[in-house]
């Protein structure tokens, strides 16, 4: 046995080191309703928004057989989910008191279906969802993200600009190594300057992290990737760069998680290069024929996770109805025609007066 388990460590190690597990995906900060076990167990990539969904409260169409995430408290979910996404990097040296779990496939995701599910059930309240890429000018805002951050910079020319106004990073941060005349030094200091951005502009909307509704931050870092493309992963200016994006990244971690009052879930997600690209599941015309090779013999499909939900109503429905007819009929069985029955009392009655 103790060859056995010798021999599986040393097959992950030799997977880890292959690439199979290079990225990391890391808890920066959590409340404790919120339980992350420590045993760095590898995650599947297309696995991480589901994660995301089943420690804010939702149901997942598929269950997660991950050890890492722990039940917590039912009563008591976080009000904001924050997921950072830092490409070009496999790992950064985080402080001692994260957690973190190799990533196994690291392929393209997206908390769309977190998004969703915040927009369906909390539509009427006021959630705040953010999902943004600034390198690529990618965004989505539902709910009254559109209000908070009506102010943020989210195209590369809105990006440059705000770094040369007087209340930047620039004038705050240490460059080392790094300079402001270079268009990929001044893209990813951008990325950081939306990260203060974000947490400057929510501290004047405290009272959004303070409602019943949860929110959902979901950022895209690439500019350590731009810097190590063209500086070299083994320059100085990529060392640099990466020290500051930990610093940053640990004190916006920080400041999100007080500003919801110790209630908020930080993660990061540190991947080298996604497998394959992001692509939708269509539907195929040859659907039909593939089922009938993967399932020769016709066997039925398995439950949803709306099984138990609609067995349950069906069963206390029925054990209530057969329990009325039982009562019924046994005060059918005992009542006493001439006293209990209106019917008879009214025929004694008339038979009397005639």
């Amino acid at each position: 046995m103790a060859l056995r388990g010798l021999g599986v460590a040393v097959l992950l190690a030799s997977a880890c080191l292959a690439g199979v597990c290079g990225d990391e995906f890391s808890i920066l900060r959590s409340p404790q309703s919120v339980v992350f076990r420590d045993g760095g167990w590898p995650i599947p990539g297309d696995r991480i928004p589901d994660v995301a969904a089943l420690f804010m409260g939702f149901s997942i169409e598929e269950d997660l057989p991950w050890p890492g995430l722990a039940a917590g408290d039912l009563f008591h979910r976080p009000r904001a989910a924050v997921l950072v996404t830092v490409k070009g990097v496999d790992k950064l040296m985080l402080p001692a008191k994260g957690i973190s779990y190799p990533i196994e496939n690291a392929v393209p995701f997206s908390l769309d279906s977190v998004a969703n599910a915040i927009h369906n059930l909390f539509s009427e309240e006021t959630p705040v969802v953010l999902q943004l890429a600034p390198s690529e000018e990618r965004v989505y805002m539902v709910g009254k993200a559109n209000s908070v951050f009506e102010d943020l910079s989210v195209t590369l020319r809105q990006l440059r600009n705000r770094l040369f106004q007087d209340n930047s990073i620039l004038s705050s941060l240490p460059l080392n190594s790094l300079s402001r005349n270079n268009e990929v030094d001044l893209l990813f200091l951008s990325e950081l300057q939306v990260l203060r951005d974000i947490v400057t502009l929510l501290s004047r909307h405290k009272h959004l992290a303070k409602d019943h509704s949860p929110d959902l931050y979901s950022l895209e870092l690439s500019g350590l990737e731009e810097i190590g493309k063209h500086y070299g992963e083994d320059s100085q200016q990529f060392k640099d760069a990466s020290q500051i994006l930990v610093d940053t990244l640990q004190k916006f971690a920080d400041e999100m998680y007080n500003l919801y009052g110790g209630n908020a879930v930080v993660e990061m997600v540190a991947v080298k290069a996604f497998n394959s690209p992001l692509t939708r599941k269509t539907r195929s015309i040859l659907q039909s024929s593939q089922s009938d090779t993967d399932n020769p013999y016709n066997l039925a499909y398995p439950y949803n996770y709306n099984y138990s939900v609609i067995f349950n109503i069906i069963l206390w429905m029925m054990i209530g109805l057969a329990l009325a007819v039982i009562v019924i009929s046994y005060n059918l069985w005992n009542m006493d025609p001439g006293y209990d029955s209106i019917i008879y009392r009214m025929t004694n009655q008339k038979i009397r007066m005639d």
